[in-house]
């Protein structure tokens, strides 16, 4: 069998999973069943690229094309999540990979490919280092993991437990809730919200992985969140609380409530999640004591000459998004997920 590195579109779920499940740097979102939610969900185009060497596979990168009516055609890796990207056992193996997502980009009218990296690893690629994660080691029991928050941490959780909050985890049956506090949070924001069929997917892609959590009040719900879990790491892609409970802090059992869990099943590692140095959700979670690792956004360019800005919150968008929270709820959740399909 011969010893030359190819890379093509010809692979299965089984030898695909089994390599991701192998690699140390892998993500949840590299799994196979993603491509049920980026495609049926969106309609856009998954590419998932194998390379091989003897038969034997050294090298994924699952991307997207997209047909955006915002910013033209381009290729994601991974669209609406916070990491995707290559996988290979040797840089020799990345960079055609690369080199066929280019070439598939450029067959399809895309301007660039965006790879969405922790560690640089096209170091001649241009870069985008725009965002952090910020990621919590966990102490070996919650009561330690209660001793090393700030007082003023502790002092808001306490607040939370005596304002007649509930917390609770589960699966689809949650969903309902969950989507009626995001939905919510993401009109006040002045950002298109993701259809509910969008996170109906992503617990299926996911499995016994994926979970909501709920906080209510007086049997309403007030805040959400889902959680992601891979190997030793439990991330929070997305979470919300309603502004006009506030003051009785379900943020802060939302999240105290989280943590215990993850605890209790042994997790290592917490990742709280996406943010920009800086602003307000990163605040929020550094004050868990939560470190910034920077992510790097390394692109091939094709018909442009720097990296995109597609930010829904950069400047040229200010406009909208202020016009966008005074939209009626109903309305917003209706125009949002047609609008937000186009965003990566």
């Amino acid at each position: 069998m011969s010893d030359t590195l190819t890379v093509s579109l010809e692979t299965t779920r089984g030898d695909w999973d089994a390599f991701v499940a192998s690699h140390p740097q892998a993500t949840a979102y590299h799994d196979w069943n993603w491509r049920e939610v980026f495609g049926p969900v969106f309609g856009h185009e998954p590419l998932y690229l194998a390379a091989r060497r003897a038969g034997a596979i050294v090298g994924v990168l699952p991307v997207v094309g997209f047909r955006s009516r915002l910013f033209g055609k381009f290729f994601c890796s991974l669209p609406f999540v916070n990491y995707g990207g290559v996988l290979a056992t040797t840089p020799e193996a990345a960079a055609p990979l690369l080199a066929e997502a280019t070439r598939l980009a450029r067959d399809r009218g895309a301007a660039h490919v965006e790879l969405r990296h922790v560690a640089r690893q096209l170091p001649e690629a241009p870069v985008r280092q725009h965002k952090v994660t910020m990621l919590l080691p966990l102490k070996e029991s919650a009561e330690a993991q209660w001793t090393a928050l700030d007082n003023k941490v502790r002092n808001m959780i306490r607040k939370a437990e005596k304002s007649e909050l509930t917390s609770e985890s589960g699966g689809a049956e949650l969903l309902d809730a969950f989507y009626a506090v995001f939905s919510v949070n993401m009109r006040d924001l002045g950002t298109p919200v993701y259809p509910k069929r969008f996170f109906a997917a992503v617990l299926a892609a996911c499995g016994p992985k994926g979970a909501l959590h709920v906080v209510r009040h007086k049997g309403q719900p007030v805040a959400g969140s889902m959680t992601i879990v891979h190997a030793d790491r439990v991330e929070v892609p997305w979470a919300s609380a309603l502004r006009e409970a506030r003051n009785m802090n379900p943020n802060m059992l939302l999240y105290w409530h989280m943590l215990k869990e993850v605890i209790a099943r042994g997790g290592t590692v917490f990742d709280f999640g996406r943010s920009t140095p800086g602003e307000g959700t990163f605040l929020f979670k550094k004050q868990w004591k939560a470190e910034p690792v920077p992510l790097h956004w390394e692109y091939a360019l094709i018909a442009r000459d720097s990296p995109p800005d597609q930010s829904p919150g950069s400047g040229k968008f200010a406009m909208a998004i202020e016009m966008w929270k005074k939209l009626p709820v109903p309305v917003a959740n209706t125009i949002g997920p047609l609008i937000i399909g186009n965003i990566p």
